[in-house]
């Protein structure tokens, strides 16, 4: 999956790049956009009681980019265990050059924040996210 965001000029400092941490809110945004396109929306999840809790972030910074930009962030299921789920993320500009290598790891909870038993409670989600994990690991 592929999101696009143009870089603000709010998201940028005084020499004009984009600050570091804004990198993590495309991130947001991009998987967001991923559940979204993968049937499983924030409001869908929310609605079943599911919450997803950031357990851990890296950004690997490759080059910098500027105001204006369209940034295009492919997301992808890099590991799935039923419990986590680990996305990765490449970012590119416009010229195809990777701008960001970046991964998130997310947690599955319910409402009284105890994780939940994703193959048991939510099979179509659990489905949907083994095949993608699965794709994924074959491609490697």
């Amino acid at each position: 999956m592929a999101y696009i965001h143009a870089v603000q000029y709010y998201e940028t400092d005084k020499m004009s790049i984009t600050h570091h941490s804004n990198y993590i809110r495309w991130m947001e945004e991009a998987r967001i956009a991923f559940l979204s396109e993968i049937g499983w929306d924030f409001p869908k999840m929310e609605e079943m009681g599911i919450v997803s809790p950031v357990l851990n972030v890296t950004c690997d910074y490759k080059k910098s980019t500027t105001f204006s930009e369209k940034i295009t962030i492919h997301v992808s299921v890099v590991r799935f265990t039923g419990v986590k789920l680990q996305l990765g993320y490449v970012m590119e500009n416009e010229a195809g050059n990777v701008v960001c290598r970046a991964s998130s790891v997310h947690a599955f909870m319910n409402e009284k924040g105890r994780p939940v038993r994703m193959k048991q409670e939510y099979p179509g989600f659990y489905h949907t996210l083994t095949e993608l994990a699965d794709k994924a690991a074959e491609n490697r």
